[in-house]
């Protein structure tokens, strides 16, 4: 795979056509994408869980000063029981994979514990769950209009409203998503 083509660090922005229920009207940040296919966690679509609320389960005690409320994302259909942070700066936390010098995804209880005491990553969010693709497979779905993908902003990642992300990041390819048309096909 020529680092042209790879879409790791991108955004992966669902087209108006798209029926899928996990997917509709979604964005996705690829944390990995190589040879063997593509992972990502869909970083606008709140569970309706909190942070708090994963913390209390997780018996892990909070500071005050800690955003109890920050929402908890449904990350994709794939092992939606396993807890992914998506944060920056990267950090050595027990199980990480860095995406950038700037942005990683950990899976381990350090990292949570640590954003519970104030002393985590300054920007991060949760999700259960994750987006994956075989190999060729979103290459594929790309190809059949189903997706717009573009280099990932850490702004539309970590600070704007979750409501917003998905227009946030069809406008950062200068595109209005509100005038897309949902019927699928090639020119």
């Amino acid at each position: 795979m020529s680092e042209t083509s790879c879409l790791t660090n991108h955004f992966l922005i669902a087209m108006p056509a798209l029926a899928d229920p996990n997917f509709s009207h979604t964005v996705t940040y690829i944390c990995e994408h190589n040879q063997k296919g593509a992972m990502g966690i869909v970083i606008n679509r709140p569970s309706g869980l909190t942070l708090g609320e994963v913390l209390e389960h997780m018996d892990i005690e909070a500071s005050p000063r800690v955003d109890l409320q920050m929402p908890v994302f449904e990350g994709g259909p794939v092992e939606p029981e396993h807890g992914f942070v998506v944060h920056a700066p990267v950090g050595a936390w027990d199980s990480s994979l860095k995406v950038t010098d700037e942005i990683a995804v950990t899976t381990s209880r350090d990292v949570l514990s640590a954003i519970a005491h104030g002393e985590g990553p300054k920007r991060h969010l949760f999700a259960l769950g994750y987006a994956g693709w075989g190999a060729g497979q979103l290459e594929e779905e790309i190809a059949n209009n189903a997706w717009l993908s573009g280099p990932a902003d850490p702004p539309t990642l970590f600070e704007t409203a979750p409501e917003q992300r998905w227009a946030a990041a069809a406008a950062l390819l200068g595109v209005d998503v509100n005038l897309l048309s949902s019927q699928i096909g090639h020119a």
